[in-house]
């Protein structure tokens, strides 16, 4: 799991009169819209920015660089094994709204049985940490908390990428301090890890128009995330199920 992704709204105060139809939503005011990817330290790592406050969350993920390293070949491969399965794609923490894509797992709406039921308790707690993410971000700085003021929309994407870098070197700077998990309780051991990072980035594949589809298909497989997501619900039950 890389970490949990979801938008924010910030509301635009002085946005220009011609553009308020394009950024307005039911709330009656003018929004900008951010996308970010946070792990559970809250770093964000990926924050995509700009988009008109009418579009809801799979507009911007269509609009959205996330992918991008993965199908112009740029990512570092991945391989993990869950309940017996391999499987070469990470994947994100997401709310409903979200497709079912082989790289989006979300909660379980109406879990039937204690498997399904720890699953969605264990997956909507972790997702929470994008939301804490938004709310440290907020906390922390006030002019990204208040409706901002410029009418420049190139300054409002600065001010908001200036607020994100500061936070990350916040983040980095108390990480230490503040994180009070124990990985190890994460491992299997030391010859048995399950997951391995290839990081000498594949830049030697050609990134023509039938590998970016090869890929993109890959990405948006719905089998491959039923399994994933199934492959989950047994790996969280077989860890935490006597816990409970």
């Amino acid at each position: 799991m890389v970490g949990s992704i979801d938008c924010m709204h910030w509301e635009w105060k002085n946005c220009p009169t011609s553009w308020k139809g394009q950024y307005t939503r039911g709330s009656g005011k003018p929004t900008i819209v951010l996308e970010a990817v946070a792990s559970q330290d809250l770093w964000i790592w990926h924050a995509f920015f700009g988009s008109p406050g009418t579009l809801n969350d799979i507009n911007v993920l269509d609009r959205s660089p996330v992918f991008d390293d993965i199908l112009q070949g740029r990512a570092p491969r991945v391989q993990y094994v869950v309940n017996g399965h391999q499987y070469d794609l990470a994947y994100y923490l997401t709310d409903g709204i979200y497709p079912k894509w082989s790289t989006f797992i979300q909660s379980i709406s109406l879990p039937q049985g204690p498997k399904a039921e720890l699953f969605a308790k264990c997956q909507e707690a972790t997702r929470k940490d994008v939301e804490r993410a938004f709310g440290v971000l907020q906390a922390r700085f006030a002019i990204v908390k208040n409706p901002a003021l410029t009418l420049d929309k190139t300054k409002v994407g600065k001010i908001m990428r200036a607020c994100i870098i500061l936070h990350n070197m916040i983040v980095e700077y108390e990480r230490d301090g503040y994180t009070q998990y124990n990985i190890s309780e994460f491992e299997e051991g030391d010859g048995s890890r399950s997951s391995q990072v290839d990081m000498s980035y594949s830049t030697e594949t050609p990134t023509n128009l039938d590998n970016m589809v090869g890929i993109r298909t890959h990405v948006r497989d719905r089998c491959i995330h039923e399994q994933l997501k199934n492959d989950l619900i047994e790996n969280v039950w077989n860890k935490f199920g006597d816990q409970n």
